[in-house]
C-alpha cells in the first residue's frame, strides 16, 4: 500500500474479541494525545479488522491446551462481542469503510485449538455481519484454505511461512484498495 495509503494498526497483536475495543481505545489515547500538539487530527477511511483465531484457542494456566483448557470465548460470546464491536466502529468511526477479515484455517492436530473451529465462528461473524450490511467481507479463509499446506509455517501451526505471509499481505492490500473511498 506504500504510497497509496497510509496504514495503521494496533500495538502488537489485537488478540481475542474481549480485548478489541480495549485495544482500539488504547490506540485512539496513544495517536491523538495532547503532546502530540493537539493530536492527529484525520478520520479513517478504512477499517479491516478481524477476530476469531484467539476466541477459539483453549487456555489452561496461560498455555495453550485442548485437554485440560478453556476457550477463550463461546460462540454466543464471541457473537456478542462482535455486534459490541461492530457498534462501537460504526459509532466512533461513522465515516470509514469496515472491512472484516474472516478467520483463517485451523489445522487438525494443532497445538489449543481444534481444526474446523474457524468454519464455526466465521459463520457466527457471517451471521453478525448481516445485521450490519455496510460492513464488507474480506474471505481470508477461502483465500487461504487452497494454499493452506504451501504457506503455513509448520503441521499443525496457525502461522505462516514467508510466502504465505506475502500473498495474504497483497490479499489484504488488494481488498482495502477495492474498498478505500477515494475523495
Amino acid at each position: 500500500l506504500k504510497g497509496k495509503a497510509n496504514v495503521f494498526r494496533l500495538f502488537g497483536n489485537g488478540r481475542s474479541s474481549n480485548e478489541f475495543i480495549q485495544n482500539m481505545e488504547k490506540m485512539k489515547e496513544t495517536m491523538f494525545q495532547p503532546c502530540l500538539e493537539d493530536g492527529w487530527d484525520f478520520q479513517w477511511d478504512l477499517i479491516h479488522f478481524n477476530v476469531g483465531l484467539h476466541d477459539l484457542k483453549y487456555m489452561f494456566n496461560g498455555e495453550l491446551d485442548t485437554e485440560n483448557g478453556t476457550q477463550v470465548s463461546s460462540l454466543e460470546l464471541y457473537r456478542n462481542n462482535l455486534i459490541a464491536i461492530c457498534n462501537y466502529l460504526h459509532e466512533n468511526y461513522p465515516k470509514a469503510s469496515l472491512v472484516f477479515a474472516c478467520t483463517t484455517p485451523i489445522p487438525e492436530g494443532g497445538v489449543g485449538r481444534f481444526g474446523g473451529d474457524e468454519l464455526k465462528y466465521n459463520r457466527v461473524a457471517m451471521e453478525v455481519m448481516t445485521q450490519f450490511p455496510k460492513i464488507k467481507i474480506n474471505d481470508l479463509h477461502s483465500f487461504i484454505k487452497p494454499h493452506f499446506d504451501e504457506w503455513v509455517l509448520k503441521p499443525g501451526n496457525v502461522h505462516y511461512n514467508e510466502i504465505g505471509q506475502q500473498e495474504q499481505g497483497k490479499e489484504v492490500a488488494r481488498i482495502i484498495l477495492k474498498y478505500l473511498k477515494r475523495s
